[in-house]
């Protein structure tokens, strides 16, 4: 049970990372904390660098998840805050670095089984995910 709490106050904690990043977004596209605080709840949520973890390679991201011990339901999080974070960079002007976002995130997808949705932006349908697979346990 205490497992189960733990994670879901880590989900929650990340969701809500992700929720401030869009507000921050939507008020100033130019604020780098949009950006830098999806690489903190990356960083919370993985207990791996964010900074140094969006600098690998989509196949690389995923491995490196997939052999860390990150708790799989966890990467569903990640992943949706990865293309988040794509989009932000597309409006943006960096296709560079949003090109290797998205393909951080479907990486992952990938790897752990999961779907993105086709809005990042629409956290609905995340907490929904979040809320059964939580009450799957």
């Amino acid at each position: 049970m205490l497992e189960q709490d733990y994670l879901m106050r880590m989900l929650l904690q990340f969701f809500e990372a992700m929720r401030r990043s869009r507000e921050l977004w939507d008020k100033n596209p130019d604020d780098p904390e949009a950006y830098a605080g999806l690489e903190d709840a990356i960083t919370a949520a993985t207990d791996i660098d964010g900074h140094s973890l969006l600098t690998l390679a989509p196949e690389s991201i995923a491995s490196v998840l997939s052999v860390s011990g990150v708790e799989p339901r966890v990467t569903r999080f990640v992943a949706h805050g990865i293309m988040l974070d794509a989009v932000y960079r597309r409006q943006a002007g960096d296709v560079a670095t949003a090109q290797l976002r998205e393909g951080q995130a479907r990486a992952i997808a990938a790897q752990f089984g999961f779907d993105l949705p086709a809005d990042p932006a629409d956290f609905e349908a995340l907490e929904r995910d979040a809320l059964r697979d939580y009450a799957g346990d």
